[in-house]
């Protein structure tokens, strides 16, 4: 094997090995961020293929509210589990009652090498 052969294999397979490596805590608050944002196409890439079906759902969560804002966000991975546990709350406005989404636990699973966000645990 060439040098310049044996420099692109081994280039892969630290990519591979940094991208199964990423913390699952920052995939659910990435997506969280991304509900609040209303970011559909943030929100698309973070779903695990169990929940594509419900994509725009979830995209449109905050679209009928004003005022939605992430407070106190801290996640982290509850060992080496599935389930990423998260304090903070979501607030919200409906018209002008303002109301609290506490962050509770989500299940991740790893799809291709990526965390991926895949519901309420």
């Amino acid at each position: 094997m060439n040098q310049r052969a044996l420099l692109l294999l081994l280039s892969i397979i630290i990519l591979v090995a940094c991208a199964s490596a990423a913390d699952p805590a920052a995939t659910v608050e990435q997506y969280l961020q991304a509900k609040v944002n209303g970011d559909a196409e943030t929100i698309r890439a973070l779903l695990c293929s169990e929940m594509e079906a419900v994509w725009e759902r979830e995209a449109n969560s905050f679209q009928s509210v004003t005022g939605v804002q992430i407070e106190g966000m801290a996640c982290a991975r509850v060992g080496e589990t599935d389930t990423v546990s998260c304090q903070g709350r979501i607030i919200a406005l409906y018209g002008a009652e303002q109301t609290e989404f506490p962050l509770v636990s989500y299940r991740v699973v790893e799809e291709g090498g990526e965390w991926k966000w895949c519901g309420e645990s």
